[in-house]
């Protein structure tokens, strides 16, 4: 399996009301270095409506300002709408809506 497809499988088990940063995927992919991989990953989805990118944030829980499908604001709206507060500067609180990767 490769680079890509591993983070695609770690990104598809990000449930329903959490997120998971760039760097942690990364981490659970084997390689702490490849946070920017997973978001050349995740900019190529080709299946976003399975493999949810829009549930990874960076490492201060801040959205992606270039989201690959529709932007910040639809990353919001997808965000809010699993129940997860994003803030007026596009901000996710980590503390309260990590996945802990289990």
């Amino acid at each position: 399996m490769g680079t890509f497809e591993k983070i695609y499988e770690i990104v598809k088990k990000i449930p329903y009301g959490k997120v998971a940063t760039y760097g942690q995927i990364a981490c659970m992919c084997g390689n702490p270095r490849l946070a920017r991989a997973v978001g050349y990953a995740l900019h190529s989805n080709p299946d976003p409506e399975n493999i949810r990118c829009y549930r990874v944030v960076n490492r201060f829980g801040k959205l992606a300002p270039a989201f690959a499908f529709g932007g910040q604001d639809k990353q919001a709206e997808l965000l809010r709408a699993e129940g997860i507060e994003v803030s007026d500067d596009y901000t996710v609180d980590l503390e309260k809506y990590m996945w802990n990767g289990l």
